[in-house]
């Protein structure tokens, strides 16, 4: 199942931002489960599953030459968490390190400025991009140096 059609992608604007409402809604989703991998008891995975979407989605836009890495974090990112995720797996808190938060949070301040300037229809093309490659992955197609997470 995807979350956007190839119809969705040509009804966006392809010259506006996605509408405000749904950038909010994004980014406020983000920014609470960063907040929640710092510091709740005891963080979800949907917590950990909000970030992993934004910094993949990141990813997804370096790959397709929209965006630059500006951080040059990404990997860091990737790394760790990927890292909070094979922990959580073997019974450890699904938490990042400190050097984990720096690169998640890096991260996804470019993916904040992003959403903000590339148009609705970049973005619906990125976000149908990264749920192919997921796909892929999942299913053993993916790229050299690919971190896979199948389910946290």
């Amino acid at each position: 199942m995807t979350t956007y059609t190839h119809l969705h992608a040509l009804m966006a604007s392809p010259t506006h931002p996605m509408p405000e409402s749904s950038r909010r809604h994004q980014l406020t989703t983000m920014w609470q489960g960063l907040a929640a991998l710092e510091s709740a008891d005891r963080p979800s995975s949907n917590d950990w599953r909000v970030c992993s979407d934004a910094v993949n989605l990141l990813e997804t836009l370096v790959i397709m030459g929209y965006v630059k890495d500006p951080s040059g974090l990404l990997p860091d990112a990737v790394e760790a968490l990927a890292k909070a995720g094979q922990r959580h797996l073997a019974g450890g808190p699904l938490r990042l390190d400190g050097l984990g938060i720096q690169a998640v949070r890096a991260v996804l301040e470019d993916y904040a400025s992003a959403i903000e300037q590339l148009s609705h229809r970049t973005m619906v093309m990125a976000h149908r991009h990264t749920e192919k490659r997921i796909s892929d992955l999942l299913k053993g197609r993916g790229r050299a140096g690919d971190v896979v997470m199948v389910e946290v």
